[in-house]
């Protein structure tokens, strides 16, 4: 059974990434990228996903609002100052994140699903 991320995952796995799978995240196909690339994030998404809305509408409205992405940025090196790893990175910056989906239009019940999307820890799941 041909899924839709096996022609991207032919592309990138011949480039030299490897596939990691959902991870937690439905519709979205994580890889692990090569060394000549190592500390990038590289995904497949389903068009038309939630994963997809969520990632458009994050960079759609810091790139609109001066502002946010300022704001944005602050909680990030806050975040990033006081994180044990990256797992506490993550969920120390997801309120800010869900207030930006608010304000994009994602409906309640959108923001739930992807606040209960249980991503793996990087101890569970080394990337």
């Amino acid at each position: 059974m041909v899924s839709e991320y096996d022609p991207a995952s032919a592309v990138l796995a011949e480039l030299g990434f490897t596939a990691l799978g959902e991870l937690g995240i439905p519709l979205r196909w994580a890889f692990k990228a090569p060394g000549r690339l190592a500390g990038t994030n590289t995904y497949v998404v389903v068009d038309g996903s939630l994963s997809l809305r969520n990632h458009l509408a994050v960079r759609d409205s810091l790139r609109a609002d001066p502002g946010l992405r300022e704001r944005y940025a602050a909680v990030k090196r806050r975040v990033g100052a006081t994180a044990a790893n990256i797992d506490d990175y993550g969920r120390g910056k997801n309120a800010m994140v869900q207030q930006i989906l608010a304000a994009a239009g994602l409906t309640e019940a959108e923001r739930a699903s992807i606040d209960a999307n249980q991503v793996p820890s990087h101890e569970e799941n080394p990337r």
